[in-house]
């Protein structure tokens, strides 16, 4: 398909489009989230100490990094259905194997092979959308693809901390991967190929090979990639201190600390809200810039309301994180709007390098927050994590971005 000649989500076929995208990008937030509340019985359960039971979350995280790399080229070369069929299948096999083990060493093997699979709907859906949009154009839609995928991730969380006091935390494996074949199977009925077919001609191995070291020697992917990296920084420090702070600090239930982030993701719904009504007509660079400013905000907010975590409860951590929140869904479509429009006859590669960086950046900052968070009475080490990224960001933007902007 050409560019700006899909039909538009207010037909019946786009709509429909639309709603499958959403389940394919849904699939590896919903994985991440799911188990977060399950952490600290999972440790019990499995006789291991906190830093092995965080690999389930960083490791994935880096499955899912890598995986973007190979999932983004081979889309180009052999088309986005085949890659996306194949990687769903993986998701279903190894939830079921994580759901199996017997030791934290296999479930971390079944988790991080699991993330290659979950990471195809991610890089598929947004490859599909800059086949079918514009640059302006598909941060916009990037913007409502992301708003709707956050309304079930969001859940996961509260899923997971009901599945894990109901079942123990081996079911919430088993409904990840239902859940990932539901999607297989709908996807195999009803996704047609969007790679255009010109594209398919060119892209050789050869040119892959090219396009990659294009990508990766412009200043401007870098900026944009690496922004994204910064800008979901502060939810990965989040994501690897959370439990400790909420249910080992605060001594909350794993349901209480699912419903907090759930309530807190209602702010990732509304900047994805915002992106998607706004990013058309500001463009790319507003939406990052602004979205960047106000998680710097959020971040400082956190640091500041710590001391009063005794009298606020989790609400000291999770107001801040939901202004957090906003401001990722406003500039995390944009940035990657950005990283895939620098070279947009390889959409699929720059997909794949963006999310690298991405998860990347992820998988290092939510397995570093163990350590500081190791010996720790109070949220302050992890906050103060969240402000550092933020300022790094506002930094790659005005260093990487601003000049392409300007140029």
């Amino acid at each position: 398909m050409t560019t700006d000649t899909a039909p538009p989500p207010t037909t019946a076929a786009g709509r429909r489009l639309l709603v499958l995208l959403i389940a394919m990008a849904s699939v590896g937030p919903l994985s991440v989230n799911i188990i977060i509340p399950a952490i600290p019985g999972l440790a019990l359960s499995l006789k291991a100490d906190p830093a092995a039971v965080q690999l389930t979350i960083s490791l994935f995280f880096a499955g899912l990094a890598t995986a973007q790399l190979v999932l983004g080229a081979l889309s180009d070369r052999f088309g986005r259905r085949p890659v996306l069929l194949t990687g769903f299948l993986i998701t279903v096999i190894t939830s079921f194997a994580a759901a199996a083990a017997t030791g934290i060493a296999s479930l971390v093997v079944a988790r991080t092979l699991q993330a290659f699979g979950a990471s195809t709907g991610i890089v598929i859906g947004r490859a599909i959308v800059r086949d079918l949009y514009s640059r302006d154009r598909a941060a916009s839609m990037l913007g409502w693809v992301t708003m709707s995928t956050v309304v079930i991730p969001m859940f996961g969380p509260l899923i997971g901390g009901l599945l894990d006091e109901w079942w123990g935390w081996r079911s919430i494996f088993i409904f990840v991967g239902c859940s990932a074949l539901v999607v297989v199977v709908w996807a195999m009925v009803s996704l047609p190929e969007t790679r255009p077919p010109q594209a398919a001609a060119a892209m050789s191995f050869r040119q892959l090979g090219k396009e990659s070291r294009a990508l990766l020697s412009t200043p401007a992917f870098a900026g944009f990639a690496l922004c994204a990296g910064m800008i979901s920084g502060p939810y990965y420090a989040m994501l690897g201190a959370a439990p400790q702070v909420v249910i080992t600090q605060m001594g909350r239930s794993p349901a209480e600390l699912g419903l907090w982030f759930m309530l807190s993701s209602l702010g990732y719904m509304l900047g994805n809200y915002i992106a998607g009504r706004f990013s058309a007509r500001f463009g790319i660079y507003a939406m990052i810039w602004w979205g960047l400013v106000l998680e710097f905000a959020g971040t400082a907010a956190g640091v500041a309301l710590v001391p009063l975590a005794d009298t606020l409860g989790p609400l000291a951590i999770f107001a801040p994180i939901t202004v957090i929140f906003v401001a990722n869904g406003i500039a995390l479509p944009s940035a990657i709007a950005g990283a895939v429009s620098v070279r947009p006859q390889a959409a699929g590669t720059a997909s794949g390098v963006a999310g690298f960086a991405q998860m990347g950046c992820g998988a290092l900052i939510s397995q570093l927050m163990t350590y500081p968070m190791a010996g720790a009475t109070t949220a302050m080490p992890m906050t103060i994590a969240m402000l550092a990224i933020a300022i790094a960001g506002l930094a790659i933007y005005w260093l990487l971005i601003r000049p392409y902007r300007v140029s």
